[in-house]
């Protein structure tokens, strides 16, 4: 059998190897769509997308969650979960059908009334696989929910690029993210075991809401937090603006999330697997933090120096001034992973209200800053977000380090090295890389200098994580 140990780095090699293909694959549709569409499309998506990932975690009501906090859920949990968000999915789509005119008054523009309703179709298909992914989720099959992502995501993107040359405009964008939730399901259901019953026995989702209500309150803010420029910018500054924020907002999340998403597959199984062991479950935190942070620092730092020939190269120069929003957003993607995992660390204390508390008070103080600052303009809102970002970070450690004991010293420890690592290392190989001036030629050279630079400095400053890193990857090959 495997031991915890082991099936953490196999987690980690699964959860890498998802969001990477994911990511890829995202990444090379994501260029032809952005040729293909104009920034007002884009503009469109980012008025909506907000309201249907709310109604999607209104729908799940933070039960996946709650499965996985469960010690040793049973069939019964995994039942009642399914029939109550099926319930609900349906129930809430019904509800934001008579309700999407209210969208087409706020931007003043109706044609946002029929497609919400047809993104809000994804709210009904997710309510089939919650128990299935819960299930996949908590027994850490990181492989097989690997495999449905990252074919989900081939087939959704086949899917859009086909529709926007067929010049089907932003529906291409809403039928991509529909088809790629409709695909996962279907996969989910093949790799689960797990079957529901045509038992209606609610009684543990009774048991568990105290908990999950929590986390779905908690997801929902951190949705708030996310967009919450793109919607005052759909509505101050209209579908064009809203259109170059919002994808620099996709290709920062796209790089941060290659990180969040390897390390958030492994990362709270884990950590309750180990809370009747504190002093492990720290240990295995800070070992978490070491290889997030070794990680995300250089990815998000590489990506602000090549923000600029990136989006050139990539999807035109159309999409120019969208290209300081990046550079602004990347340093916040740097601690994104970072928070995620530390907020992981609460919930796995089983401490919902505090993770629920310092999301709202996230939340809250965003939609008032930015409330305050978009009579100044989309650059200073972004900019604020960073801070605000960054300060939230050191609100997460608080909220650890109260519970756990982990010093200030040690997340230091843990995450500054790093950072000062990488952006070191881009500020030499942005020096070393001035005489090239062609972007085709800038891009690569760029890359791989930093890799480069960035593992010698590695090697020397003797960082374990880097060896264990590797150690595993030729065991693994």
């Amino acid at each position: 059998m495997e031991s915890l140990k082991e099936k953490t780095a196999r987690g980690l090699f699964w959860g890498g190897m998802n969001n990477l293909v994911m990511q890829f694959i995202g990444a090379i549709f994501g260029f032809a769509m952005a040729r293909l569409l104009d920034n007002a499309d884009y503009g469109m998506m980012a008025g909506i997308v907000v309201f249907t990932t709310i109604a999607t975690e209104l729908k799940d009501s933070g039960f996946k969650t709650a499965l996985t906090n469960e010690s040793h859920p049973e069939d019964r949990d995994y039942n009642a979960v399914f029939w109550f968000n099926l319930l609900m999915g349906i129930g809430l789509y019904v509800i934001l059908f008579f309700l999407a005119p209210l969208l087409g008054d706020y931007y003043k523009n109706e044609a946002v009334v029929p497609l919400a309703r047809y993104a809000f179709l994804g709210v009904v298909i997710t309510a089939f696989s919650t128990s299935q992914s819960a299930w996949l989720f908590k027994n850490l099959r990181t492989k097989q929910l690997a495999k449905a992502s990252m074919t989900a995501t081939l087939l959704s993107c086949v899917i859009g690029i086909t529709m926007a040359l067929l010049r089907c405009n932003y529906w291409s964008l809403v039928t991509q993210n529909l088809a790629y939730v409709f695909f996962n399901t279907l996969l989910l259901w093949h790799y689960s075991p797990w079957r529901p019953s045509m038992s209606w026995d609610f009684e543990p989702v009774r048991r568990m809401f105290g908990f999950s209500w929590k986390v779905m309150a908690t997801t929902i803010a951190t949705q708030i937090n996310n967009n919450v420029i793109n919607v005052l910018s759909m509505r101050h500054f209209g579908k064009i603006n809203a259109g170059n924020y919002y994808q620099a907002n996709q290709w920062d999340s796209k790089a941060y999330s290659l990180v969040q998403g390897m390390v958030s597959m492994v990362a709270q199984p884990v950590l309750v697997d180990l809370r009747e062991d504190s002093g492990r479950q720290l240990a295995a935190l800070r070992k978490l933090m070491r290889f997030t942070a070794f990680i995300a620092f250089p990815l998000l730092l590489g990506l602000r120096l090549v923000g600029y020939e990136f989006i050139v190269l990539a999807i035109g120069e159309k999409w120019l001034a969208c290209v300081p929003f990046l550079q602004i957003l990347c340093l916040s993607g740097c601690v994104m992973p970072l928070c995620t995992l530390l907020s992981n660390m609460v919930l796995s204390k089983g401490r919902s209200d505090l993770y629920l508390w310092a999301t709202l008070g996230l939340c809250l103080s965003q939609i008032g800053l930015m409330t305050v600052l978009w009579p100044h303009g989309l650059t200073v809102m972004a900019e604020a977000y960073v801070v605000l970002s960054v300060v939230w970070l050191f609100v997460w450690y608080c909220l650890v380090s109260r519970l756990t004991g982990y010093r200030l010293l040690d997340f230091l420890k843990d995450t500054v090295p790093f950072a000062l690592a990488a952006f070191g290392v881009m500020l030499l190989t942005g020096w070393m890389t001035r005489p090239v001036t062609a972007l085709w030629l800038l891009l690569p050279v760029r890359v791989i200098v930093a890799a480069m630079l960035y593992y010698v400095v590695m090697r020397l400053a003797g960082a374990k994580i880097l060896e264990e890193s590797l150690t595993y990857l030729k065991v693994k090959k």
